[in-house]
């Protein structure tokens, strides 16, 4: 069994999204494991954002669930009784179930603990690069301040957040290699520098689950090369796991547990990198052929 099958953190089941007559994601069922990788690829304007959409709370889907656990494997065993109550999680010691598709996009990141970037890069481009990292941090030291002046008053409690904050983006500011342009714009960075910063200020909210649309985009040979080992170090040091968009295959091949693929909103393969690059329905897909072609291209790939 597959660890997405053994040990899942998301699921979506049945997931649809129209948009009036157009349906943009088609009954979409698959896992994501924990402490997976997984990419989710296709031909542009298969409905990969729009799916990222629903599990970010952007979207509130037409149909279907999505359910994410925080702790214990075992909490999925309520996920029908959850459903069946109009909450949008339930939360008990050592786990949590969250019913996204409940969630507006604000508790999606707050309490479920779902941080995402974006296809186009959304740094504070006037703020440092310091300043970045500090502002994903807000929720907690809103919460040292009382929501009210403490802070300005330079309360203990407060002070102790804020030396916290600060040691936390100083940590990432290290991971990325960013600790000698902290005080400098965020705009002034160069581009591959600019996508580093923004997945380290995701990760400074601490999330269960990254969603990385199209980290790569944009990006040299080289830069993509250290997009892959930040990636691969945020799985494997911090225990985070990863859902990202991504039509560079280099990337998906070198770095994903896990790939699933959609066309034209409905799922056509899901597996490991290997089963899927091989799978002649992708590579259809991908060429652009009809249906009636499908059995032409599979007997070319296994001649």
């Amino acid at each position: 069994m597959n660890r997405w099958e053994e040990k899942p953190l998301l699921k979506l089941e049945h997931l649809t999204m129209r948009f009036g007559g157009l349906v943009a994601v088609n009954d979409l069922s698959f896992s994501a494991g924990e402490g997976d990788i997984t990419a989710l690829i296709g031909p542009n304007g298969a409905g990969k954002t729009t799916v990222f959409n629903c599990i970010t709370g952007f979207y509130k889907p037409t149909e279907g669930r999505i359910a994410l656990r925080h702790g214990e494997a075992k909490v999925w065993d309520e996920l029908d009784a959850a459903t069946a109550r109009p909450d949008r999680r339930m939360v008990r010691a050592g786990a949590g179930l969250y019913l996204l598709e409940r969630m507006p996009d604000f508790e999606v990141s707050a309490h479920a603990k779902v941080a995402r970037t974006f296809q186009n890069i959304r740094l504070f481009s006037g703020m440092t690069v310091l300043e970045n990292l500090l502002v994903a941090q807000h929720n907690a030291l809103m919460t040292a301040s009382g929501f009210t002046v403490l802070g300005l008053l330079g309360l203990p409690a407060y002070r102790k957040a804020e030396k916290a904050s600060i040691e936390k983006a100083k940590y990432w500011l290290d991971r990325i290699d960013l600790m000698d342009r902290a005080d400098d714009p965020a705009g002034d960075l160069p581009y591959g520098a600019q996508r580093r910063l923004e997945i380290a200020r995701a990760m400074c909210t601490e999330p269960v689950l990254l969603c990385l649309d199209e980290p790569a985009a944009g990006l040299n040979p080289r830069e993509s090369a250290d997009l892959n080992a930040l990636l691969l170090g945020i799985r494997e040091k911090d225990g985070t796991s990863i859902l990202l968009i991504e039509h560079d295959m280099s990337v998906v091949m070198e770095i994903s547990d896990h790939v699933v693929v959609l066309d034209y909103g409905t799922k056509i393969s899901d597996g490991k990198p290997d089963f899927v690059r091989n799978d002649p329905k992708v590579i259809a897909a991908y060429l652009g052929v009809s249906d009636e072609e499908v059995e032409a291209v599979e007997a070319e790939v296994l001649s």
